[in-house]
């Protein structure tokens, strides 16, 4: 079983800027991908952005380019947006995703608790 542990997160301002960190532990087997998605009230989950963790290629969604950034550390199994230019439409509870993969390419998921992002008008 993976743990995930979030961080940061917060209220801040329109225009401004917010880092978030995911700290993965307890994988059995590699990890293929680290995201992270949100979910605004009333809305569905969506993704944020991805990144793959051999490769290091990243997907951002069209709402976040050239706002967010997302990098990972995989020595430590992290993965940290950095996001900027903040809208209240960013406003959401942002989770951390984990996908694995065994040994005969079997994808597993892993999701964190959820870190609410508020940005305010």
């Amino acid at each position: 079983q993976v743990q995930l542990v979030e961080s940061g997160g917060g209220l801040v301002q329109a225009g401004g800027s917010l880092s978030l960190s995911c700290a993965a532990s307890g994988s059995r087997f590699s990890i293929r991908a680290m995201a992270w998605y949100r979910q605004a009230q009333g809305k569905q989950r969506e993704l944020v952005a991805r990144i793959f963790s051999t490769s290091s290629t990243i997907m951002y969604a069209d709402a976040v380019k050239d706002r967010f950034t997302i990098s990972i550390d995989n020595a430590k199994n992290t993965v940290s947006p950095h996001m900027t230019s903040l809208k209240p439409e960013d406003t959401a509870v942002y989770y951390c995703n984990v996908q694995t993969r065994n040994v005969v390419g079997f994808l597993y998921d892993f999701w964190g608790q959820g870190t609410q992002v508020t940005v305010s008008s």
